[in-house]
């Protein structure tokens, strides 16, 4: 697999890096002329792109308490990646070959004498050191934006930010570079934390939601033909007009149950998930999880969790809960457990609370360094890559390289924003972090229609287009957005080359020699979704979700099916696996469907742009609103397609 950063995206100058992993530096950077004085050396990649002189608002608040981790560099980067490459390609002689978390940490990890040297600097600065990771990547710092100006000899400003989705903020970011002693140089790769990026996370999960805010019902109402259809068809309000032919038209659906997700995919009665660990990423924590989900069990069709069944690995407390939206990471929380339970109702699901969405990467290294779960869901991106620091993106590279190596794989929703092209971005499409990092699986989004023998009559990339009615016809939508109105995230990376897994199924006229996302794709349209339900301070709630924060859990359910079947307890990065299935019988190759659906409310997620009050609407199902479209081979909506019966069995076989 091709490991490096793109040439279009610029190599970091006297920075031995590798597409994601932080190196320590060369010699040439520790004397380069850039360095901010002849005791210190810069770290680069700190400053995120948006932190620009003609964006500043002011200075950062000297007493502000932040929370950093400062990342310490693997040993050897080159011979890490070179053998997760070599124990994730079927064929290799050390295919499947992993080695345990102690001894990634013995061969790779910082070594304890490095941790002593940093710890003591940073004391040193009268910083307090609340913790060191269990694999030695982060360093975790607390001090006031005095003391971290001085420590890293930068200062902080406060910047305007549009994300590409169209959410305006005012973030935090050093103004100049970031240094650290030259002796300690060595050993630091980064520091994150300085900058206040992560607030633009999203969890990009799907809700439909009617004009007063009330999410609908899961079950339809006998005699209403606004009501919502258990299944494709069921009911379609003859009263508006039938754009589509052919029962291609029906109402937005209630929500699938668990017979009828595991329909979609073939499972039968022993695919159940027995026998394996599966995990979970999010921030906060439900605590009414396990009993939300056992109500949910019992009136969508599964079983309910055993004792035990779901544990969760959670920091001593929480906080920035004014920053980070608590409440839509419960939602997200119920949606991964509730789905991997239903695609997979024996696996057990060890969930890694975040303490903030400021913290999702000690969540994330903390599920690598423990090694107890074998997948780790990740329905949380940031909506555009050039957004986040190289600092960021090397750091997220260096925690899955580690995981690739102990034979985990991690998974990440592509977004749900399209091409992220919306009012943020002028135009301008760009693909979604971290998923369109090589060394993640990214998973795109399908529409499905089941009819009432739930068999599938229709699949459909994820890319939803609104329309109006007015009078006897309808009207594109012509928002903020367009005529999009939610979609699967897609397309080619500006920053990493081309994988070798994705060499000859990728058009080489798409991919241009870089990274193209998705890989993969599953349910993702809410409007097609999943019933879920789940406690929120009003009182329980029932409701269809979806968004691709819905399509990779269903993926880490399918997988941990796959092992189970094959007798496997962890298969590893699953990319080579996944692409070696392309163009075969397993996987459904999703081309569009002239179809629609018809709702009266529009699906109010995500940010994008469409209608919030009661009306008639009609949601033309991948109908190209934005650049991305299904289509013949791999496409940038659902990658080489969707898993279908077989795939359990034929998964990295």
């Amino acid at each position: 697999m091709a490991v490096r950063p793109s040439r279009a995206a610029g190599l970091i100058a006297g920075c031995a890096v590798l597409v994601g992993i932080a190196a320590a530096p060369s010699a040439l950077a520790q004397g380069s002329t850039t360095s901010p004085g002849a005791d210190r050396s810069a770290v680069e990649g700190n400053q995120p792109s948006w932190a620009t002189p003609s964006a500043k608002v002011g200075h950062a608040d000297l007493h502000q308490q932040r929370h950093i981790k400062v990342a310490l560099a693997l040993r050897d980067p080159q011979g890490a990646e070179a053998l997760a490459k070599a124990v994730s390609k079927p064929g290799s002689p050390q295919h499947g070959k992993f080695l345990s978390s102690k001894e990634f940490l013995d061969r790779f990890g910082p070594t304890q004498q490095t941790v002593d040297q940093v710890t003591s600097w940073l004391r040193g600065q009268g910083l307090k050191v609340d913790g060191v990771a269990s694999n030695r990547h982060f360093v975790e710092v607390t001090g006031d934006v005095a003391q971290l100006q001085t420590t890293f000899a930068t200062s902080l400003a406060t910047f305007r930010h549009q994300t590409k989705d169209g959410r305006s903020f005012t973030l935090t970011a050093p103004e100049s570079a970031v240094s650290v002693p030259r002796q300690v140089r060595g050993a630091v790769s980064a520091v994150l934390g300085l900058d206040d990026a992560s607030r633009t996370i999203t969890t990009g999960q799907v809700a439909p939601r009617a004009a007063n805010g009330a999410r609908p019902g899961v079950t339809p109402a006998a005699g209403d033909p606004s009501s919502c259809a258990r299944y494709w068809g069921e009911v379609n309000n003859g009263a508006v007009p039938q754009k589509y032919a052919g029962g291609n038209q029906s109402n937005y659906l209630c929500g699938y149950t668990a017979p009828q997700i595991r329909a979609i995919y073939g499972l039968n009665s022993a695919n159940t998930g027995a026998g394996q660990t599966v995990g979970i990423v999010g921030a906060y924590h439900l605590d009414s999880i396990v009993a939300d989900t056992n109500k949910a069990a019992g009136q969508f069709g599964a079983p309910a969790l055993t004792a035990g069944q779901y544990s969760a690995v959670l920091p001593g407390s929480f906080d920035n809960q004014d920053k980070c939206n608590p409440d839509s990471w419960a939602g997200e929380q119920a949606l991964d457990v509730q789905s991997i339970h239903e695609v997979a109702p024996a696996a057990k699901i060890v969930y890694y609370g975040a303490k903030s969405c400021y913290d999702l990467y000690n969540a994330l290294n903390k599920a690598v360094a423990d090694n107890k779960v074998s997948l780790i869901n990740n329905s949380w991106l940031y909506p555009g890559e050039t957004a986040v620091s190289q600092a960021e993106r090397d750091q997220m590279g260096s925690i899955a390289v580690q995981a690739a190596i102990q034979g985990q794989a991690l998974t990440f929703s592509s977004g749900d924003s399209g091409d992220n092209s919306g009012p943020g971005a002028a135009g301008k499409a760009e693909a979604s972090f971290p998923a369109s990092h090589p060394w993640v699986t990214a998973v795109g989004g399908t529409s499905v229609a089941l009819d009432a023998s739930s068999k599938i009559k229709f699949t459909a990339g994820w890319e939803n287009s609104g329309n109006t009615q007015s009078g006897s016809s309808w009207v594109a939508q012509n928002d903020a957005d367009g005529r999009f109105a939610g979609g699967a995230g897609g397309g080619v990376s500006k920053l990493y080359d081309q994988p070798d897994y994705q060499k000859n199924v990728v058009p080489a006229g798409v991919a241009n020699g870089h990274r193209a996302v998705p890989d993969i794709a599953a349910l993702a349209d809410s409007y097609t979704g999943i019933a879920i339900g789940y406690t929120t301070p009003q009182g329980y709630i029932a409701y269809s979700s979806g968004g691709t924060s819905l399509a990779s859990p269903i993926l880490v359910g399918l997988v941990a099916n796959a092992q189970q079947a094959q007798g496997l307890t962890r298969m590893g990065f699953l990319n080579d696996a996944i692409y070696a299935l392309a163009g075969k019988p397993q996987i459904t190759d999703v081309k569009p469907t002239q179809a629609g659906v018809w709702s009266p409310f529009m699906a109010g997620f995500g940010h994008v742009s469409v209608p919030t009050q009661n009306g008639s609407y009609l949601l033309d199902l991948d109908s190209k609103p934005q650049s991305l479209v299904s289509g013949s081979g791999w496409d940038a909506v659902t990658g080489i397609g969707t898993p279908t019966s077989g795939f359990v069995t034929a998964l990295g076989k």
